[in-house]
């Protein structure tokens, strides 16, 4: 059987971290995903998916998301099952992460102001200056 999601949209807010038994992070995020079809009134709609990140993505995501940027999910659907405090039984769909990419097409980490040796991002401007390629005419293939 396949079980795999995959997933592009914006958060809703904020990671939540949090420790759970054994002291295992958990962080859980909402993504606000367009649907691609209007609806009866005419506007676009837009799909509100929970998402669940474990140990290391956990952190990674509670790190550097943030409320509004864009993120690319890969993960699978599962359904956890609860008990209400009034006694009622409840159920929930949500989306496990198995990985957690950037979807801006900025660098995230200094719009927020955040330092990080651990993922080196090339600067947006070096990247349109073609003219800095110096590439002899005999190695290209055309």
């Amino acid at each position: 059987m396949l079980n795999r999601i995959v997933l592009m949209g914006r958060l809703v807010r904020d990671p939540e971290l949090r420790k759970v038994s054994s002291e295992r992070s958990v962080a859980s995020f909402t993504l606000a995903v367009d649907n691609r079809q209007k609806g009866p009134d005419g506007n676009w709609t837009t799909s509100f998916i929970p998402c669940v990140a474990w140990g290391n993505l956990a952190e990674f995501v509670s790190k550097y998301f943030r409320k509004g940027n864009i993120a690319a999910v890969d993960g699978r659907l599962v359904q956890r099952k609860y008990d209400r405090k009034d006694g009622t039984k409840a159920s929930v769909f949500e989306v496990n992460c198995d990985v957690i990419s950037f979807g801006d097409g900025k660098n995230v980490n200094q719009e927020q102001g955040a330092v990080s040796d651990d993922i080196a991002q090339p600067s947006l401007d070096d990247s349109k200056n073609l003219d800095a390629i110096d590439i002899p005419d005999d190695d290209l293939p055309f």
